[in-house]
């Protein structure tokens, strides 16, 4: 790895060789770290985290939402988990159609699916963790019980969607009390959270999914419109899954498989291990302009291909195949921007991503979203409990496989990752961000892979992302690098907005250290020790 230019701005990586949390808030980072110092594993230290996110970033993540996670363990196969959430039994398109819908609104009741954020904690608590589950979830529940201060960009992503938490009275008392979004610095609590949180941790999964916190979730979404009941609560599962693989320079790139867009993340890392890209083969405009081209063709077959795993119509290992990734290939020009197809789906940026590695080198890789900011913006007072807005991802188009339908799980864009290298985790790393979670895998990579840089340089890498008909640049790219890829071809945006973030853990093996990075778009930081 590269030494770290110490005039530029920026932060050194974070060095440990017993454990390593890496997470988007420091709270959440800091309850890892303590964890895994009182000897708890990685997933121990994952679940602390996650539950801190759910109290500290309430924009971006709940136990409203839902959980993926790839897990490592030396001498054990990978292991991912499909904590996804899927439509009431009693919803489906045709119902919609009838009603002249042609989209499911973001603010709908129909937007949401059963959160499965909870029944994955528990889930992957009982398989791998070695603590009470009261104890991991002691943190959150004091934070969210004695308040916390408000973080700079947590602040920042409060404000700017506060209109969409408003749209609830209930939302609106709670979230933007007197009509102001809580400001950087302020205190901030939820005690109808914590006490829901206390009964998870003293009943598990059958403290959300049924008795009085299932029936307030039903009882609000019904007076809304919506057609969820308590069977549909109750009988959620979700599922233990094997991860889906695909090359790139000489390792293997771990996705969950579908309905998550992980084979996206893929298919776009196949494509570009065709291609050198070092710094000595190729510019920083011909970098970005062929990974906007793998992502263009990736997420092609991605809106047409990748749903719940039921209804596919083409399997992993097709989409994948060397015949199929060529085929892709040979319709990127080096000279020429291609065409993008227009995506008519939900845009959005909110989720929370954390990776844990502990000193056995057990290796959480974890991910938990509400999906749109503030998720539906629909909200059960006496539970603390914001839901999701997943189910706005469904097709209502008659015969995508896509195509909303009641029990089925709809495309999903939050993805954990892990890089193997001769059968070892060499990385443990995920990306925040919606629709570019990706894309921005693949943008990661190559800077970790290609250009040596550490996971904080990789990090703090300017972002771009080809989607919607535009190639969007973050500032630090320039303007010359700007006019080389309009000369391309490219439509070009100037983003106002921070491009996802990203959390990594390195493990190097050979020295027995680890090497994390945080991405600066966010609050966290990543602590070893």
């Amino acid at each position: 790895m590269l030494e770290r230019d110490y005039i530029s701005p920026g932060r050194s990586a974070a060095l440990g060789e017993n454990g390593m949390a890496a997470t988007s808030h420091p709270r959440a980072t800091l309850a890892a770290l303590d964890v895994l110092r009182q000897g708890g594993n990685a997933m121990d230290a994952a679940l602390a985290a996650v539950a801190v996110q759910c109290v500290v970033e309430p924009a971006m993540t709940g136990i409203g939402g839902d959980c993926f996670a790839i897990v490592a363990r030396p001498g054990h196969a990978p292991v991912s988990f499909n904590g996804s959430g899927f439509a009431p039994k009693a919803l489906d398109a045709a119902r919609l159609r009838a009603e002249g819908l042609d989209h499911i609104a973001e603010t709908s009741p129909h937007a949401v699916t059963i959160p499965g954020a909870v029944d994955a904690w528990c889930q992957l608590h009982a398989r791998f963790a070695t603590r009470p589950l009261d104890e991991l979830l002691a943190p959150a529940i004091a934070i969210a019980a004695d308040g916390y201060r408000v973080t700079g960009r947590v602040a920042r992503d409060w404000a700017q969607y506060a209109d969409r938490i408003a749209l609830q009275p209930a939302a609106e008392a709670k979230f933007v009390p007197g009509g102001k979004a809580p400001r950087t610095g302020d205190r901030f609590a939820m005690p109808e959270l914590a006490a829901t949180l206390k009964a998870i941790a003293r009943d598990g999964r059958q403290a959300f999914y049924e008795g009085a916190v299932a029936e307030e979730l039903v009882a609000t979404l019904r007076a809304l419109g919506g057609l969820h009941d308590l069977a549909d609560f109750a009988e959620y599962h979700g599922d233990f899954t094997t991860p889906i693989s695909g090359k790139f320079r000489g390792r293997d790139v771990l996705e969950c498989p579908p309905n998550g867009q992980g084979l996206a993340a893929l298919v776009i890392a196949r494509i570009l291990d065709g291609y050198d890209l070092t710094d000595a083969a190729v510019s920083e405009a011909q970098r970005i302009h062929l990974l906007a081209e793998a992502t263009k063709a990736a997420y092609r077959v991605r809106d047409l291909l990748i749903s719940d795993p039921r209804t596919m119509t083409r399997s992993v290992e097709d989409i994948l195949s060397d015949g199929s990734i060529g085929g892709l290939r040979a319709l990127i020009r080096p000279d020429q921007a291609t065409q993008a197809s227009a995506w008519d789906g939900p845009i959005h940026r909110d989720t929370v991503y954390l990776t844990v590695v502990d000193k056995d080198r057990n290796a959480v890789s974890l991910i938990n979203s509400v999906f749109a900011s503030f998720g539906s913006g629909i909200y059960a007072p006496n539970a603390g409990v914001l839901l999701q807005n997943r189910g706005s991802g469904f097709s209502l188009k008659e015969g995508h496989p896509n195509e909303l339908a009641g029990r089925k799980r709809p495309l999903h864009t939050i993805i954990p990752a892990m890089l193997m290298k001769d059968g070892q985790v060499e990385m443990s790393f995920g990306v925040m961000g919606g629709q570019f979670q990706a894309a921005g895998h693949a943008h990661f990579l190559t800077h970790v892979l290609d250009r040596g840089y550490d996971p904080q340089r990789a990090n703090e890498a300017p972002r771009s992302f080809a989607f919607g008909g535009a190639l969007t640049l973050e500032s630090g790219f320039g303007p010359a690098v700007g006019a080389e890829l309009q000369a391309l071809g490219h439509k070009l945006v100037w983003s106002s907005d921070p491009i996802g973030g990203c959390q990594a853990i390195y493990i190097d093996h050979a020295r027995g250290v680890l090497v994390g990075g945080s991405d600066h778009r966010k609050d966290g930081l990543a602590l070893g020790y």
